[in-house]
C-alpha cells in the first residue's frame, strides 16, 4: 500500500530493551494526504531501517507501508509500518505563477476623462447568459 502526501510531523525515537534482551529503535512522522478531504496519518520504521528513512519536513513523499491490526481487550488497532519512500516533486503539477497580462488603458472622452464602458445585461432579453429553466 502506498500513501502521498506532505511530512508534517517528525516525532522523536523510541527504543529500549525487550524481555529477551534485545535492543530495540522506532522512528515515527505524520505525512498528510492531498485531496479534497487532506487526512493525517502516522507511520513507523522498525530498527536499523530508521538509518535509511532520510525525510524532511514540508515535503512529499510517497511511502510504501505494509498495514497491520491487532486486537487487544476487545478494541482494534492499526498500525502501518514503512519499508520505502519517493520524494515526489509538486503533487499539483502546477506551474510557476505567471504574471497577469495589464489591462487594457480606458478610452479617453473628448473632454479628457476616462470614458468608462457599462458591463453588459446578463439579463437581457435575448441573452445566451440566461440559464434560468422557466
Amino acid at each position: 500500500m502506498e500513501i502521498e502526501g506532505k511530512l508534517i510531523m517528525d516525532l522523536p525515537e523510541e527504543g529500549g530493551t525487550s524481555k529477551a534482551g534485545n535492543v530495540w529503535r522506532k522512528k515515527q512522522w505524520v505525512i498528510e494526504t492531498f485531496g479534497q478531504f487532506p487526512r493525517k496519518v502516522i507511520f513507523y520504521v522498525f530498527g536499523d531501517r530508521i538509518n535509511n528513512f532520510n525525510l524532511e519536513l514540508g515535503k512529499s513523499y510517497k511511502i510504501s507501508v505494509d498495514a497491520e491490526s491487532r486486537e487487544f481487550n476487545g478494541r482494534w488497532y492499526t498500525d502501518l509500518r514503512a519499508f520505502a519512500y519517493t520524494e515526489m516533486g509538486d503533487p499539483m503539477g502546477a506551474a510557476p505563477a505567471q504574471p497577469a497580462a495589464p489591462a487594457a488603458a480606458p478610452q479617453s472622452s473628448p473632454f479628457g476623462t476616462p470614458q468608462m464602458q457599462a458591463p453588459a445585461d446578463p439579463f437581457a432579453a435575448g441573452s445566451d447568459t440566461d440559464d434560468l429553466p422557466f
